[in-house]
């Protein structure tokens, strides 16, 4: 197991959400480190994406706090949030599918320079934002398909899409929820390889159902159930733990 002497780059300590009498996160703590990957793995309904749903800002938390780089950002909104370096993909393809993947990466690098000064420019000749969004095209493996309408793509170009799209707001965190789904062999082993190059320059939390990835990527792994962290710690230890075994991997 890696013992860390520095803090992590973002933290959420003890933190819960309840929707009316429902607990769905229930004092969980988690630690993302610069230059991991963090898996966060449970069945459905365990509480995973609504822990990345609090970790990005998208839902408050009950109780706990969540801190970046020392900050509090607990009461921080997602565009907030996003300002500051926590970016996030999601289960879904949010890509815009008519236009180019070019200008899918230009977009989200625009939405995050905010430039309301330059009014005067057109959007699309911004060569700051199309600069960052080559560079992020480059960083996800897509800069061949810079002019491919993005539409017209296979699932796991489009998952790739994805993160390049988040990498455009230059996160320092990345969110990534379930980027394996759907995907074929090959595909999965280009998503495993862009994930390893990632954690390079970013602190990563992977909510993955994909178990053999998880144990092939992850330093890190945390297993949830039913809202609540019954075992968190590195790869072997979570494969040898008794409680993960019973729970989730479905041997005694």
């Amino acid at each position: 197991m890696n013992v860390h002497t520095r803090q992590p780059l973002l933290r959420a300590h003890k933190v819960s959400r309840r929707f009316g009498g429902l607990t769905a996160v229930k004092d969980v703590s988690v630690d993302l480190h610069h230059g991991e990957i963090h898996a966060v793995i449970g069945t459905n309904g365990a509480g995973k994406s609504t822990l990345i749903n609090m970790l990005s800002g998208e839902i408050p938390v009950s109780d706990g706090r969540i801190h970046l780089d020392g900050r509090d950002i607990t009461t921080l909104a997602q565009p907030s949030r996003a300002r500051h370096g926590v970016g996030r993909s999601y289960q879904r393809t949010t890509i815009f599918p008519s236009f180019s993947v070019l200008e899918n990466c230009r977009l989200s690098a625009q939405a995050a320079l905010q430039r309301p000064w330059a009014f005067w420019e057109a959007a699309d000749r911004c060569n700051q934002s199309l600069a960052i969004a080559r560079e992020a095209l480059d960083a996800a493996g897509l800069s061949d398909a810079a002019t491919a309408q993005a539409g017209s793509m296979s699932h796991g170009k489009k998952r790739q899409l994805e993160i390049a799209m988040c990498l455009a707001t230059r996160p320092r965190v990345l969110l990534l929820d379930e980027p394996l789904a759907g995907m074929g062999s090959e595909e999965t082993e280009r998503m495993l390889s862009l994930l390893e190059g990632l954690k390079k320059e970013h602190a990563v939390l992977l909510v993955e159902h994909d178990m053999d990835a998880v144990f092939r990527v992850a330093d890190r792994i945390t297993v949830m159930v039913n809202g609540n962290v019954i075992a968190s710690g590195a790869p072997e230890s979570i494969r040898a733990n008794p409680d993960v075994q019973v729970a989730y991997l479905g041997t005694h």
